[in-house]
């Protein structure tokens, strides 16, 4: 812990990902070995700096050749549209994204700006720290893995969803909803119902990456429950949902609601910003709209590789 890669990709991948790798690695493999059954990794890094592009993509090259069968889900936090940390985001990210393409069994992305706009919008925390933006992630990724730790009616496990929600391996990228968001203040007025907390998953403003699903196609769509719900309730409120709503799913997936249910209902942090409810629901779609956030990007490193800006 001395040094940083600086924000780029190279160093964190060859410079100083080449000498720490092989330390990494021998820490997980203790860990691994102390595991009765092992299902597979969770990988949080960032796309914009050096050490969460470079040495992450290392890292999860090297994981692919050791524990070769085993999942690997990636959680990353991905350049915002307007919140900016380091002017060579766009590299750092489009390289990172040709190197775990191949390696990523799922990638859920998650960008700061909407998060941001959750914690003002739904919790009314004027300048949101990082604390608050975790605990927001934390909530989407507890409910990910709910499966694995409690009982429930319908239970997911980590290869199921992958199944339900990859279907091309290249394309793995859903986009990830979590409801309701509410403060503790708002929280003692408003019992949501199971209806109520499905709806809110189809709103933009709930998502963790901006763009829009209503120009979209959807591919795939998991919805994971937990807390007070019973599948008649979710069967009501999915069925009123492909009604209503102008949800296109693709020509060749006709059927597209996956549901997993839980009994657990979600735990917050005392003293923290989101409210403890009954129910929640957290909603992983594959849909066509997180092109939206790839293009931003895109176009940012179109701008600058033109004028061949910080290549050396």
């Amino acid at each position: 812990g001395k040094e940083d890669a600086a924000n780029n990709y190279a160093r964190g991948h060859y410079t100083i990902g080449k000498e720490i790798v092989d330390l990494v690695l021998d820490r997980i493999r203790k860990l691994a070995d102390q595991c009765t059954g092992l299902q597979g990794f969770l990988i949080f890094h960032s796309f914009g700096g050096g050490t969460g592009s470079g040495f992450a993509s290392l890292l999860m090259e090297r994981l692919s050749v050791d524990y070769g069968k085993k999942s690997k889900l990636e959680f990353a936090v991905y350049p915002a549209p307007q919140v900016s940390t380091a002017v060579v985001e766009p590299y750092n990210a489009i390289l990172t994204c040709h190197t775990t393409l191949e390696h990523s069994d799922c990638a859920f992305m998650v960008d700061n700006e909407a998060i941001y706009d959750i914690c003002r919008r739904n919790l009314d925390i004027e300048r949101p720290t990082y604390t608050n933006l975790n605990r927001i992630i934390a909530q989407v990724l507890s409910s990910i893995t709910a499966s694995l730790r409690f009982d429930g009616a319908l239970n997911v496990d980590l290869t199921e969803f992958q199944t339900n929600l990859v279907p091309y391996p290249r394309i793995h990228f859903p986009l990830a909803t979590y409801a309701p968001i509410i403060s503790a203040e708002k929280a003692y007025h408003e019992q949501l119902s199971v209806a109520e907390i499905t709806n809110a998953c189809f709103e933009p403003s709930n998502q963790m990456v901006k763009c829009d699903p209503r120009h979209g196609k959807y591919m795939a769509c998991c919805m994971l429950y937990r807390g007070d719900v019973v599948p008649k309730d979710v069967n009501a409120s999915i069925a009123t949902i492909k009604t209503k709503r102008t949800i296109q799913f693709v020509d060749w997936c006709p059927t597209g609601f996956k549901v997993g249910i839980n009994y657990q209902p979600p735990t917050v942090v005392p003293g923290g910003d989101l409210a403890k409810v009954q129910r929640a629901v957290c909603m992983l779609s594959n849909t066509t709209a997180i092109a939206e956030a790839r293009a931003r990007l895109d176009h940012k490193f179109d701008l600058m590789y033109a004028k061949r800006a910080f290549v050396h």
